[in-house]
């Protein structure tokens, strides 16, 4: 489980003292306790691994766009900081499909569930984001399976 292997990697980071890689697995456990808090008030149960992972690409997601705020206002310390928390959080993520992997996953799901024109794309996106969370950036593959559907 995800959450195991965050509270394993606090213990040892902890020991070792590493500060900046503390404070990055502390924010993706703060997340997740508010994620938690939030589902138990609406009824729903614990998040799952694939939930997490959604979540930690959203995280993921957003320090990419604070990095590059920070360059674009040349503060490279501030974005270097942020890179470095986004290797820590990747680190805890399975490997990026490649784009023709990507394609080639869209295209299956397409012919699997039948989808014909762009009418369920829906269906096609919640499919790739119940079989591959985390593994993949969603807004490049909404792309991919407008672009497929189109044809």
């Amino acid at each position: 489980m995800i959450r195991d292997d965050l509270t394993a990697a606090m213990k040892e980071a902890m020991k070792a003292k590493d500060a900046r890689r503390v404070s990055t697995i502390r924010l993706v456990q703060a997340a997740l306790k508010d994620r938690d808090i939030a589902q138990r008030g609406e009824g729903k149960p614990a998040l799952s691994d694939d939930d997490i992972l959604q979540l930690m690409a959203k995280l993921v997601k957003q320090r990419e766009e604070s990095a590059k705020i920070y360059e674009d206002n040349d503060r490279p310390e501030l974005a270097a900081q942020e890179r470095e928390e986004v290797a820590i959080i990747k680190s805890f993520m399975p490997e990026q499909m490649s784009d023709e992997k990507v394609r080639e996953v869209v295209a299956a799901i397409i012919a699997e569930i039948n989808a014909d024109g762009m009418r369920d794309m829906g269906k096609v996106v919640a499919a790739l984001k119940e079989r591959y969370a985390g593994q993949m950036d969603f807004a490049k593959a909404s792309g991919v399976v407008k672009a497929l559907l189109t044809k």
